[in-house]
């Protein structure tokens, strides 16, 4: 058989969609400035799918660090990667500020958080070592994993007794092959909204020997008292060995950064082959990234307006009776029941007609009787988007409720 002849037969479980989903459901184009109303198929929505935590997108002192330092460097400069040539003192001193606000010895900043905690579970791990991890991990830590020669064992979605277990398999079994033993797990779990139990876990260290890696992608910029991450929020940052996270969330840019123990960071920046192989980040996304973590740190009403818009759309969902499930961040997962077709139907509605643009998440990510709309709240939003929302949401549910959803076909503007 021809390599490629397979393609034609199975396009693989979300491809399959492709001929009737294509810029709709998936690969959508949300056009215009950087903000909670935005342009979808020509139409003006209200957009809750924006990763841009604190509005920091298109704020004006974000907007002229990036242009400035564009002007200045260009987009080529540092050239090569960084071990060879693409140092410059900027981007270490952006990693000392890293280090001063997570209160950890060293850091290092990376390219992209998917490859960049892929290569450091790489980086860290050899045969003779085993992992334990939480069920509900994000795909590049479970792709970072599959490339772990070694053993390693899951844990249900918090279930900390089941933790447990599965460190005293992990403890007998490296005490045999003279390995060590990795926890990992995330701070904010992106879908759900909910916390990793990093408390706990942390508190296991006085019973077993292990190291914790956390990934707190949705919690750095937005929990914790100073907006630290997760770990702040939870009291235990100090019990964390390595802290890694990217730029894509609240400060709405992109790369990423681990910080921890200066040997430990110093041993993954020479070992660390997605970043050793890979151009460094051009000098606007450092520059630009500065003046987003001067920001993040020095103006707290930025997250304030960030929680006050967050508190007001889910206690304002839930006063209406919606089920949000476990969620203590500002992901805001809502629950409905459906099937795919209703989930179209119901996304079509929404977008066509109440003009609001969300997520939705449907089998297999969910059982098969769900359908998950997944807003990400922002300090941009208002308390009239809140309240538009929230009322769209009430007559799209006594649609689904009263079957209008279930038989019809599925129909996209044009």
């Amino acid at each position: 058989m021809d390599l490629f002849e397979k393609l034609h037969q199975d396009k693989g479980p979300l491809g399959k969609h492709a001929s009737v989903g294509h810029g709709y459901f998936m690969f959508p184009k949300l056009e215009g400035e950087i903000a909670p109303r935005m342009k979808f198929r020509g139409r003006e929505m209200l957009t809750w799918s924006l990763n841009n935590y604190l509005g920091l997108a298109n704020h004006p002192e974000v907007r002229q660090a990036d242009t400035e330092a564009t002007v200045k460097y260009g987009l080529a400069y540092p050239m090569g990667a960084r071990m060879m040539s693409g140092n410059s003192n900027i981007l270490e001193e952006f990693e000392k500020q890293l280090s001063d606000f997570t209160g950890k010895q060293d850091t290092m900043v990376m390219n992209y958080g998917y490859q960049g905690i892929m290569s450091i579970i790489d980086a860290m791990l050899d045969r003779r070592d085993v992992v334990v991890y939480d069920s509900e991990c994000h795909a590049c830590i479970i792709d970072g994993l599959r490339m772990h020669i070694g053993k390693r064992f899951v844990f249900p979605h918090n279930d900390i007794a089941s933790c447990e277990k599965q460190l005293q398999r992990a403890t007998k079994l490296a005490q045999e092959t003279g390995g060590g033993i990795l926890v990992i797990t995330e701070g904010v779990f992106g879908m759900l909204g909910d916390l990793g139990k990093i408390d706990e876990i942390v508190a296991l260290k006085q019973k077993y020997q292990f190291r914790l890696l956390i990934d707190d992608a949705h919690g750095f910029g937005t929990m914790g008292k100073t907006g630290i991450g997760t770990p702040e929020h939870l009291g235990v940052m100090d019990g964390v060995d390595l802290y890694f996270s990217t730029f894509a969330k609240s400060m709405a840019s992109i790369g990423a950064f681990v910080s921890g123990e200066e040997y430990v960071i110093d041993y993954l920046r020479y070992n660390t082959r997605s970043q050793i192989y890979a151009k460094t980040l051009p000098m606007p996304i450092v520059v630009g990234n500065m003046k987003r973590l001067e920001l993040l740190r020095t103006r707290p009403e930025l997250r304030e307006q960030l929680w006050n818009v967050v508190n007001t759309l889910q206690s304002g969902l839930r006063a209406k009776g919606f089920d949000l499930g476990k969620t203590e961040s500002p992901v805001t997962p809502v629950f409905l029941k459906g099937g795919t077709n209703e989930a179209g139907n119901l996304i079509i509605d929404l977008r066509e007609n109440h003009h609001i643009f969300c997520s939705v998440v449907i089998y297999p990510v969910v059982p098969k009787d769900v359908i998950m709309l997944r807003l990400i709240p922002t300090a941009s939003h208002t308390m009239t988007d809140v309240q538009e929302t929230i009322s769209a949401f009430e007559s799209i549910a006594v649609k689904l409720q009263s079957g209008v959803y279930a038989n019809a076909e599925l129909t996209m503007a044009a």
